[in-house]
């Protein structure tokens, strides 16, 4: 096994994987193509406004009054606001005195004459109507009816204003109702119609073009009131009206709490906290400060965010761990926030959501596909190997954590040897293929249970094997899980003779040697062929401890240092010190087996047992 490479660009093989490149590629196209992300981008441009405008506000050196009809001029002029014609003859008339750069009013006229209800009232606004026209730019506002058809103004009132005097109050509305754009092409076929701002912006020698309000721009609104102004009028004030709307665009409209609100992404009164909509006054206002500095936000060519979708679709040739890919994606992210912020503050909206996805499905989907191939790999890996080595190795091995590289690690282990008593002589009456068919049916069921107690079976010799008990994986008791293993294959043995005792065949017995010590666990051998064994003296004295088994009489003998952790409990029997091939004396204990009966303990010698209450 080797450790996956953390990052590598262009390493892939083969057209399958080719294949999903392709697919995220053109759906990232699509996606930037259609503008199918389009809300999300908006939703996160209204974000970046709130930003900017905390953080790096835009000053506007070309202002925008505004005049508010508020409810404290409710209170003051009794009448509906239909029959406000004398109120607004006075306000055109202050306007003429103040010598503003233009005055856009967003109060609809009404669309019949009301002279029968309040006589004089009609003469009263159409003269004001040619006064203002005789001094300064003057736009009114225009709307739809209920059915969507322009509600036309009362003609007196449309010609007393001259010709160009109008302009619709409307702005294109996303599918969450916000205003955010400004554009002129409002009519059914998407032609071209006079707008309040588009106007008021001509009338300023501005030339309104299509693009998304600046909101980051300016300070939020405050108002002069409507009663005010009219007071200034009647008092004279003409100092007042000169420094409030001298050589400045000026704009009259509805600032009440219910009545002419919009939707905007950001705040834009001042009075206001923490409304969710906006005067629609305030709206014409930002949007002709915006021409009046530098013109709206621009949004980017389609062709623009294809190509970085494009780019990001190609992120499927990163493969990358999960922890890299996610790193990763942050900080594309990040990127791509701050890039487009940034282009924001320039004056261009560039959608970001579908090159984020693209990026996302791509990494994720390399990362996701990197990860099933190597689940693949390892099934097939477990379905190859898994019959050579114990499933605790194999699960270290697929986890990375047991490398090919010779060497190992330092463990504490408790060794098994176990192999079955005349062996030699019972394979001399036996075919090759009987012995195989004997030893499978006796490892099958021994391997099973070293494998049951977390024991590693490291290697099989002829009719023995070697098992460890603590490696790789650590256990807290390594000498128990051992010793309980080697009482398991005993019992297992007594119900294999009863087997062969049905069967005619002779009974087998086992013996098996127990250490427990430190030993080096890992790969021995050569660079080309190595196997994944415990190395130590602690298993060259189990080996020889297995062979003391026939000579001591016990089936199972331990050292001292297994039997020191297995406790008194253990049933175990010293046998004193005792000499082993190649080593100084080991001190060893013989497992004395109890009866099935229970009539005492049995000793082993040789293949016959000796009870202590029967001859």
């Amino acid at each position: 096994m080797t450790a996956q490479r953390p990052l590598f660009f262009g390493r892939t093989s083969g057209a399958g994987r080719h294949a999903p490149l392709v697919v995220i590629v053109l759906l990232g196209t699509l996606l930037a193509a259609t503008g199918a992300s389009e809300m999300a981008d908006l939703k996160l441009l209204d974000i970046q406004f709130r930003l900017l405008r905390a953080w790096f506000p835009q000053p506007a050196p070309h202002e925008v009054v505004v005049v508010g009809v508020d409810e404290e001029a409710g209170k003051a002029f009794p009448e509906p606001i239909t029959l406000w014609h004398r109120h607004l003859a006075r306000f055109f008339g202050a306007m003429a005195r103040a010598k503003p750069a233009a005055v856009g009013v967003d109060i609809v006229l009404p669309e019949r004459s009301y002279e029968t209800v309040l006589p004089g009232s009609d003469r009263d606004l159409m003269k004001g109507l040619l006064e203002a026209r005789r001094a300064y730019p003057l736009v009114l506002a225009l709307t739809l009816d209920p059915g969507n058809q322009p509600r036309a103004i009362h003609p007196p009132f449309a010609t007393a204003a001259g010709k160009g005097a109008t302009g619709f109050a409307l702005f294109p509305a996303d599918l969450d109702g916000t205003i955010r754009r400004f554009d002129e092409h409002l009519g059914k076929e998407g032609e071209r119609v006079d707008t309040l701002a588009g106007q008021m912006a001509r009338h300023l020698k501005e030339e309104p073009s299509a693009g998304y309000i600046d909101y980051r721009q300016g300070a939020r609104f405050e108002y002069i009131p409507f009663q005010r102004v009219l007071r200034w009028a009647d008092d004279k004030d003409d100092t007042a009206l000169a420094r409030a709307f001298g050589g400045k665009p000026v704009l009259l409209g509805m600032v009440l709490p219910f009545v002419d609100r919009l939707p905007a992404p950001v705040p834009l009164a001042a009075w206001e906290t923490d409304a969710s909509d906006t005067p629609g006054v305030l709206i014409q206002a930002q949007a002709l400060r915006n021409f009046l500095n530098g013109g709206l936000i621009r949004p980017a060519a389609t062709a623009a965010v294809v190509a970085l979708s494009v780019l990001a679709g190609c992120l499927w040739l990163v493969s990358a761990s999960t922890a890299i890919v996610a790193a990763l994606m942050t900080v594309l992210g990040a990127i791509l926030l701050a890039f487009s912020t940034w282009m924001l503050a320039q004056g261009w909206f560039v959608p970001t959501i579908a090159p984020l996805l693209t990026a996302a499905a791509a990494l994720g989907g390399r990362n996701g596909y990197d990860t099933l191939l190597k689940l693949r790999e390892r099934r097939r890996m477990r379905a190859s190997f898994s019959g050579y080595v114990s499933p605790s190795v194999m699960d270290e091995i697929l986890a990375g954590r047991i490398q090919p590289d010779l060497g190992g690690t330092r463990k504490f282990v408790c060794v098994m040897f176990s192999d079955i008593r005349g062996y030699t002589t019972r394979s001399e009456s036996m075919t090759p293929e009987q012995i195989i068919s004997f030893l499978n049916r006796y490892f099958e069921r021994i391997v099973a249970l070293v494998h049951q107690r977390g024991g590693s079976v490291m290697c099989f010799m002829g009719d023995g094997i070697m098992a460890v008990f603590g490696a790789p994986k650590p256990m807290e008791h390594p000498c128990r899980e051992a010793f309980e293993t080697a009482r398991a294959m005993l019992g297992f043995v007594t119900e294999l003779n009863r087997e062969f005792l049905a069967e005619g065949v002779a009974a087998v017995e086992i013996g098996i040697g127990l250490n427990a010590g430190e030993a080096v666990v890992g790969h021995i051998g050569s660079s080309t062929r190595h196997d994944y064994s415990a190395i130590g003296d602690v298993t060259n004295v189990a080996s020889r401890v297995e062979g003391l088994t026939k000579e001591a009489g016990y089936r199972i003998v331990v050292t001292r240092a297994v039997a020191d952790l297995l406790g008194k409990q253990a049933e175990l029997a010293p046998l004193g010190a005792m000499a082993i091939k190649g080593h100084t004396p080991v001190e060893v204990y013989g497992y004395a087996e109890v009866a099935p009966d229970g009539g005492g303990v049995r000793e082993q010698s040789g293949n016959e047992y000796r009870g202590a209450g029967a001859h």
